[in-house]
């Protein structure tokens, strides 16, 4: 018979953080544009979709480990800076490739016509 032992990840405060914080920052520069032309609101809704799966994920983690969820070890710490910043980058990717793709200031097609 095979016995699967399954390796339960503890924290991931760092990645609820960090997108927490980059949901606020985006959602600060949404509020305060001038205009709709840079589509902030898709990086907010992706930011702010990041941190509610994070947030969600964090609840279930305290329900299982306790208070134990609060003591992650250094490198389970530094792991979830990682995959936080990764998530940010990949979200600022997401966001540039549509705003290339859609072009709403008609730069991509200005420097394509010039040369």
């Amino acid at each position: 018979m095979i016995r699967l032992q399954i390796m339960r990840h503890k924290g991931g405060e760092m990645t609820l953080l960090i997108t927490v914080f980059a949901a606020v920052t985006a959602t600060v520069k949404w509020y305060c544009r001038k205009d709709d032309s840079m589509k902030l609101g898709i990086l907010c809704f992706m930011y702010w979709g990041a941190s509610i799966m994070w947030l969600v994920d964090a609840i279930f983690e305290y329900v299982e480990l306790g208070a134990e969820y609060f003591t992650p070890a250094a490198e389970d710490m530094l792991n979830d800076a990682f995959l936080g910043a990764s998530v940010v980058a990949l979200g600022l990717v997401i966001w540039i490739v549509r705003l290339l793709i859609t072009d709403p200031k008609g730069s991509v097609a200005a420097a394509l016509r010039r040369n």
